[in-house]
């Protein structure tokens, strides 16, 4: 469980956070446009770029306060590795359209329930209106790739 309860270092970790999911989107997007999904490619490129606008808004959000820079053990991540940092050993030539789309809902789920997480547990009224508002958006993402694994079943 996260125990954030200051601003400044909510902001350190969802600008973590949000680079990390722009990075996998992009990887990914750059993974389907190998593998000839060039629908998949925009669709995981368009999250990239809502994963960039949310980590610009946190910086934003970040510039009149004193943003600890953190090294990686100093994050309060669950799993001891950011929510969004995706394994991308998946990421190779048998990689599948349904297999990608799992990994990156995989990865917002746990990005939802971070959020939420610091939602529940801080004690600063400012951390959990940040934590509400980020989990909602991580929760719109969820849905937007449920409604595309839908359109691609796993085959077998």
């Amino acid at each position: 469980m996260a125990n954030i309860h200051d601003p400044a270092l909510f902001l350190a970790h969802a600008c973590a956070l949000e680079e990390d999911a722009a990075n996998r989107f992009a990887d990914l997007s750059e993974a389907m446009k190998t593998y000839g999904n060039a629908d998949v490619a925009a669709f995981f490129a368009k999250m990239a770029e809502f994963s960039r606008l949310h980590l610009a808004d946190a910086r934003k959000r970040s510039a009149f306060r004193d943003v600890p820079v953190l090294a990686p053990e100093d994050f309060q991540w669950p799993d001891d590795e950011s929510p969004e940092a995706a394994s991308m050993e998946g990421s190779h030539y048998l990689m599948t359209v349904d297999y990608a789309l799992e990994l990156a809902l995989d990865s917002e789920k746990r990005g939802h329930a971070f959020y939420a997480d610091v939602a529940t547990s801080t004690t600063d009224p400012e951390v959990r209106m940040m934590a509400e508002e980020f989990a909602s958006e991580e929760a719109e993402h969820v849905a937007e790739l449920e409604r595309w694994i839908e359109r691609f079943p796993k085959k077998g």
